[in-house]
């Protein structure tokens, strides 16, 4: 196994909730020391979340392994002293405080840029830094509802929000990649750069496929429960057992295959109202209706078979306990134990597997559980 790609890298993070900490988690992954700053009095209030993980929050033990927790006050001299040199010592430093919190300490992207060269400054907000509307607050649901993601998600009658915090985990992975190249462009350069990402732009990004379908399309997708918006046939069916099957037709090979080898309906094939996917689109409520008739014959197990045989993508509609035995997560063994304050739990290891370099997959930190180590590391004493 070779060295971990971001070992010597230290980052600084004055993290909450889930965009940072999901971005720094990351780093940290793959060998970034992460001293993760928090309040003394309650720390990150994505701790507070839930205490459903040994008594932990759900959300907190996801996003917050392999990290240092140090405990500082902010509004404290002493305090802040302690964060400057922690930054002027760190190769990144990360932030997603409330909209001006950061400048107003003294931490904003252009002052520690101009203070340290070679420092990475990633600032996470929720409509941006700069524009009008630089001082909104932004959560993950309200985000959604602002990049249209509601209007395009649930069923016809009512619109649904996603069931994770999309906007947030989009940003996240935008700053972690933003950092990841700042990083790379520094080793060329010699000289650090600032990362910004806005949590509304992340998602808008996401959103690309629907604008555009909206905006040359004369008309926003509709709402379609867990049928695909503008693919047809894909989306959910149920077998004569009661069980649910979703199938997904991407090209003419594939329709071609449905139709013969597993509807035995090869008539369906060239018929004017399905030859195209815009047609079969436009004639959706036709065409499952024809399909749902055609699988009765089978049972759930049986028709997945039959469609894999045949080689139509499809799955089955799993749920939350059955995703922690997955085959495909058992089989690769891709899960780990972690320590937690609360006692151990699996956790997931890192979806890119870089070749010869096993993920680091540390404890899950205490509140301010590491902040007489650190203050002694800076020559403070913490009494």
């Amino acid at each position: 196994m070779t060295d971990l790609p971001l070992a010597g890298i230290t980052v600084v993070s004055l993290e909450q909730a889930v965009a940072a900490p999901y971005a720094t988690r990351q780093l940290a992954d793959l060998g970034a020391r992460v001293i993760k700053v928090e309040r003394p009095d309650a720390g990150d209030f994505a701790r507070g979340y839930d205490e459903t993980v040994h008594g932990q929050s759900s959300y907190f033990v996801w996003l917050n392994r392999s990290k240092e927790s140090i405990t500082l006050d902010l509004k404290s001299p002493d305090g802040l002293a302690v964060l400057r040199e922690l930054v002027g010592r760190a190769d990144v430093f990360v932030q997603n405080l409330g909209p001006g919190a950061a400048e107003r300490m003294g931490f904003g992207a252009e002052k520690l840029t101009r203070a340290y060269p070679k420092l990475v400054v990633c600032e996470i907000s929720g409509y941006g830094a700069e524009g009008p509307w630089k001082s909104r607050k932004a959560y993950d649901l309200l985000v959604q509802a602002e990049a249209g993601l509601l209007s395009i998600t649930g069923s016809p009658e009512e619109v649904a929000k996603a069931g994770i915090s999309v906007a947030d985990i989009a940003a996240g992975s935008f700053a972690y990649s933003g950092i990841l190249a700042a990083l790379f462009a520094r080793a060329s350069t010699g000289s650090g750069r600032s990362v910004r990402v806005s949590l509304f732009e992340a998602l808008t990004e996401w959103m690309g496929s629907p604008a555009y379908y909206a905006a040359y399309g004369g008309r926003s997708p509709h709402r379609t429960g867990a049928r695909h918006a503008t693919i047809a046939p894909y989306g959910p069916f149920t077998a004569g057992d009661g069980g649910t099957v979703l199938l997904a037709v991407q090209n003419q090979r594939e329709w071609s295959r449905l139709c013969a080898d597993v509807l035995e309906r090869a008539d369906l094939i060239d018929d004017p109202r399905f030859a195209r996917n815009p047609d079969r689109v436009a004639n959706r409520d036709e065409l499952e209706k024809i399909i749902a008739e055609s699988v009765q014959r089978f049972t759930a197990d049986a028709l997945a078979q039959q469609l894999e045989v045949a080689s139509i993508a499809n799955a089955r509609m799993s749920t939350m306990d059955k995703l922690w035995d997955h085959p495909v997560l058992a089989q690769r063994e891709r899960w780990r134990n972690v320590p937690t304050p609360g006692g151990p739990i699996r956790a997931l290891l890192p979806p890119a597997d870089l070749g010869g370099v096993e993920p680091r997959m540390d404890a899950v930190p205490a509140l301010g559980e590491h902040t007489a180590a650190i203050l002694a590391e800076l020559g403070w004493s913490s009494s």
